[in-house]
């Protein structure tokens, strides 16, 4: 019987929050509805932007993020996700702070392509310029040689996608966004890159495995996959 409760630390941003929850769902084998574990969600897209914290001195999540997670925990989560990949740039911070366990997805993503991927050296990454520059993936994808695109592509394609007035964030997950992020993920295979990761949750809401000729890994399918089976 799965009698844990799972907590989502949500709103970083609010669909990538209902993704995960899907994702948690799906990947919890049940023969009635009844076995499917309880989760809590705080969708708080009150929380300030990570990656204007990271790169313009924005203010800082962290506050918010704990004060989230802490709603959680008095509801009884037994366990904790963040549905966003930059958030993790604070995450010692906030787990400090925080009476659960939350599972750390670049961690688990680390785990997950070496038993999976363990032929595959070079990484492509797909992500804000805030998880990028701070090179949270490189602190945990120690054994891999991480690629990335070129600045300009970054701005114009990733982060446009993303960020930009037709983008994600706003709710637009068109045939635009995707031709950027198409693009941009050519870029990376063109560099050498053998598997795409979706490094932000925004991204894999739009790009999707049948639309690239690589491996594409998205980070929250891993946390879902490590959230049951914690």
């Amino acid at each position: 019987m799965n009698d844990k409760i799972i907590g989502i630390i949500g709103g970083m941003g609010p669909e990538a929050t209902a993704d995960l929850y899907m994702k948690i769902i799906k990947e919890t084998k049940v023969k009635e509805e009844q076995e499917h574990f309880r989760v809590i969600i705080d969708s708080n897209p009150k929380i300030p932007d990570r990656t204007r914290a990271i790169l313009e001195k924005g203010e800082s999540p962290v506050n918010a993020i704990v004060e989230t997670a802490n709603n959680l925990g008095k509801a009884g989560v037994d366990i904790g996700c963040m549905p966003c990949i930059t958030a993790h740039y604070f995450f010692d911070e906030v787990q400090s702070q925080v009476p659960f366990k939350i599972i750390n997805a670049l961690e688990e993503l680390n785990l997950y392509l070496k038993n999976n991927y363990p032929n595959i050296k070079n990484i492509g990454i797909l992500a804000t310029t805030g998880t990028v520059k701070t090179g949270l993936f490189n602190k945990y994808l120690t054994d891999f040689n991480i690629i990335y695109p070129d600045e300009d592509t970054q701005s114009k394609k990733v982060m446009e996608a993303i960020y930009g007035e037709s983008g994600i964030k706003k709710g637009n997950t068109g045939k635009e966004n995707l031709n950027l992020l198409v693009e941009a993920t050519e870029e990376l295979v063109d560099k050498g890159a053998k598997l795409i990761i979706g490094g932000c949750t925004e991204i894999t809401l739009v790009l999707k495995p049948y639309n690239i000729d690589k491996p594409l890994i998205d980070p929250m399918d891993v946390v879902a996959k490590s959230i049951v089976r914690y």
